[in-house]
């Protein structure tokens, strides 16, 4: 929104910084921290009075949950509305990019907010039923993904780009569009399982967010892409000022997330932030890198897979719990032991991520 008053500017004014999109991206990181801090304390308040025992906590969880009872969910709202306001205000909003990551996450915030608020308002675990999310999931992504494709460079239109090949491109026609809604459903679901321990879904997703920041930068920008090898799609820079602002709603959140938590996200948060990942991905072009830079939620959506098919064929189980956090939970890892070895697991995914772009 503050992008216009450049139009003002005569190139050596303060309104001359607007054009930059490397002080956008730093002020929206800063508004949206600030918009944390301000106003998380406040908002958890209202949802401990509004909820009353707060999120049910499961009857099979490993027993330190049940200390939790009583702990408000929905915490996503934080970050959605500092992520929001932050946008708004410091990204171009005449770039297609923008609305299309942006709306796809407001809009799997919304189907989080439909889950948390059955489960709070039921007491139990169940909430939306998975056949309902999944599908309102996979509607928006065909959305967001066919809007995507209508602005993508010709070259690029339906084609699948391989990391570390730099010409190789795979045309996959009209099946880009489901592969989007797998990428970006699959992404929301997989961030979603994670969100189990105080702080553990957060930082990987920051970390993420920030891997796929400067991916969005560096494929939106046609000399850097030229120079490192990478398929350009113009535009996409701009998308650095939400993943900017993504980080600063998440650190604002992950202050008052920290163990012991005063809220949780919920699906709120971890889907909305989950299909933000998956949409950044599909309109850099970049869905594979998605799966190393997000290796983490894959291995966690992939334990819960292995684990119910196998216990469906055999009626035994591989994992002590799954998600594969609650295994370690089982095994006696203390909380913050996972939370943390978990998060250095995704800042290593992050590097060889980011890897890709040079190795060509």
């Amino acid at each position: 929104m503050l992008y216009w008053l450049a139009g003002y500017s005569d190139g050596g004014d303060f309104f001359n910084l607007f054009r930059y999109i490397t002080f956008r991206a730093g002020m929206a990181f800063v508004t949206a921290l600030i918009f944390g801090f301000v106003f998380g304390r406040p908002l958890i308040d209202f949802l401990r009075r509004k909820q009353g025992k707060g999120q049910p906590i499961r009857d099979d969880g490993p027993q330190s949950h049940f200390a939790k009872a009583g702990t408000p969910t929905m915490g996503g709202l934080l970050i959605l509305s500092a992520l929001t306001f932050s946008t708004l205000l410091w990204a171009r909003l005449d770039n297609p990019y923008t609305w299309i990551v942006l709306l796809v996450t407001l809009a799997f915030g919304l189907i989080g907010f439909a889950d948390d608020y059955a489960k709070v308002t039921k007491q139990n675990t169940k909430g939306v039923s998975s056949r309902v999310r999944i599908l309102l999931g996979l509607v928006i992504a065909a959305l967001a993904t066919w809007a995507a494709a209508q602005f993508h460079p010709e070259a690029l239109t339906g084609r699948l780009a391989f990391p570390l090949f730099k010409d190789a491109l795979f045309d996959l026609g009209i099946f880009f569009v489901p592969f989007g809604m797998l990428v970006i459903v699959g992404s929301a679901n997989a961030v979603n399982l994670t969100d189990g321990l105080d702080g553990l879904a957060i930082m990987p997703v920051m970390i993420a967010g920030a891997t796929f920041g400067v991916i969005s930068y560096v494929v939106g920008s046609g000399y850097i892409a030229s120079y490192l090898g990478v398929h350009s799609v113009p535009g996409t820079a701009e998308l650095i000022v939400f993943a900017s602002a993504l980080i600063g709603g998440g650190l604002g959140f992950l202050w008052y997330n920290a163990p012991p938590a005063a809220v949780f996200m919920g699906d709120t948060g971890s889907l909305a932030l989950g299909g933000a990942l998956g949409a950044m991905a599909v309109c850099t072009k970049h869905e594979i890198v998605l799966a190393i830079v997000g290796g983490l939620f894959v291995v966690e959506a992939m334990s819960v897979i292995i684990q119910v098919l196998y216990y469906k064929r055999t009626r035994k189980r591989i994992f002590l719990m799954a998600p594969i956090h609650h295994h370690f939970e089982k095994k006696g890892w203390a909380e913050p032991q996972i939370v943390i070895r978990f998060w250095i697991i995704s800042l290593i995914l992050a590097m060889i991520g980011l890897a890709t772009l040079k190795v060509r």
